[in-house]
């Protein structure tokens, strides 16, 4: 799916650059890359930061993985082939929405190292930040909101991450929040540190 099949087509620059709508929205445009497993939490806090940051001025926007499925990735299923293709689109959209200046957030499980790789490769590497939303297994399947362990252990869901499908955690993401001892609000707060200390948003006061 990553072959261009359209023929005679020309990219088409604009007369408003990345950087002029960075001024215009006082922030840096960023991706935001929460991965985990199901009932990690990163759904949660990557709302919960979303949250914070709109209410300090900042533009923001969350891909979340079950939502896109409702429209953009709807046909796609959960083969490894499926799952790749999924997280290369969400690459290619937030590769867009970073060029628009916004800070986007996803929450996917995105369980595949090179599948993340790429997206960052896609975005960039000064705008992508991996975020690893790191919980035990059985934390995870304790939690379990939508029932989808429960489903997955007596067989009635097949290739679920972490029971009969593989779940590679980043190597050296720029942040590990252990989402059984740190709260939404805590780990928002790391966040923030995050995208103030790289330079994407200015710190209170500034």
């Amino acid at each position: 799916m990553t072959n261009i099949k359209a023929t005679n087509i020309t990219w088409h620059e604009g007369h408003v650059n990345r950087q002029e709508r960075e001024k215009l929205l006082d922030q840096k445009g960023a991706l935001i890359w929460m991965t985990g497993l199901s009932g990690s939490g990163k759904s949660t806090i990557a709302y919960t930061l979303e949250h914070a940051l709109v209410q300090r001025g900042h533009l923001c926007y969350v891909l979340d993985g079950d939502n896109i499925r409702h429209g953009l990735n709807k046909n796609l299923g959960f083969s490894a082939e499926d799952r790749t293709e999924n997280i290369r689109r969400i690459g290619e959209v937030g590769k867009l929405f970073v060029d628009a200046g916004l800070i986007t957030i996803t929450a996917f499980i995105s369980p595949y190292r090179a599948d993340r790789a790429i997206a960052g490769q896609t975005v960039g590497e000064d705008s992508y930040f991996e975020v690893f939303c790191d919980a035990p297994l059985a934390v995870c399947e304790e939690r379990d909101p939508k029932g989808l362990y429960k489903k997955a252990r007596a067989g009635e869901i097949k290739g679920f991450t972490g029971i009969d499908d593989p779940y590679e955690a980043p190597e050296k993401p720029e942040l590990v929040i252990d989402t059984s001892k740190m709260s939404p609000q805590e780990a928002t707060i790391a966040l923030v540190e995050m995208l103030e200390k790289a330079g994407k948003i200015s710190a209170l006061g500034e």
